[in-house]
């Protein structure tokens, strides 16, 4: 039998974990296979080995454990435990912010006002899912300051770690398919078809 692609002997050092609800509105709170996606997500995590925090505990907190943070969108509730495991120990041992990604399939067009321009190649795009993983080094810098992330938003805060770090610092992980996000009832129950244990 051949391992899973993301197996990994389990997490060496811990990892500290969120589950970022803030500015999804009340879709993590819709039901798949019976569970919220926020419950979902919690129990991937726990499964990955990650401690997880409560969202109302201090940056400072946080800041001094030492500790990758491994921040988890419930809009990717389906996200395999091992790969939130690969994804940490990469982040724990490589140094790097790791960052889930899966590819995008979409026609994706350059916008010029109201007029429709030319086609932008897929394969220089990704689409952000989940997990963010931040080393312990770049969780002391980044709230070390202020004491709050830059953003909930994943893409934004992607955005803003490779500006500030550059993108050397910043591992792209390809997900598999059962990671991707959902931003409607639609896309839940496509999600929900893909993922059916039956």
């Amino acid at each position: 039998m051949n391992p899973h692609p993301y197996d990994v002997v389990g997490i060496s050092d811990p990892v500290s974990g969120i589950v970022v609800e803030e500015g999804r509105g009340a879709l993590p709170f819709h039901l798949i296979h019976g569970e919220s996606l926020v419950a979902a997500a919690a129990w991937a995590a726990g499964e990955a080995g990650v401690d997880l925090l409560d969202q109302t505990v201090s940056w400072d907190l946080v800041v001094e454990l030492e500790q990758p943070l491994l921040l988890h969108d419930p809009l990717c509730p389906m996200t395999p435990p091992e790969f939130l495991r690969h994804c940490a120990e990469r982040a724990a041992v490589a140094d790097r912010i790791v960052v889930g990604v899966r590819p995008v399939t979409d026609t994706v067009k350059e916008a010029h006002g109201e007029t429709l321009g030319a086609t932008v190649d897929r394969e220089s795009l990704v689409a952000v899912c989940s997990p963010v993983v931040l080393p312990a080094g770049v969780v002391a810098d980044l709230l070390g300051g202020d004491g709050r992330l830059p953003s909930t938003d994943f893409v934004a805060l992607v955005t803003t770690l490779r500006e500030r770090y550059g993108d050397g610092r910043v591992a792209l992980v390809e997900a598999p398919p059962t990671a991707r996000r959902v931003a409607s009832a639609d896309d839940l129950a496509l999600l929900e078809a893909l993922t059916d244990p039956r």
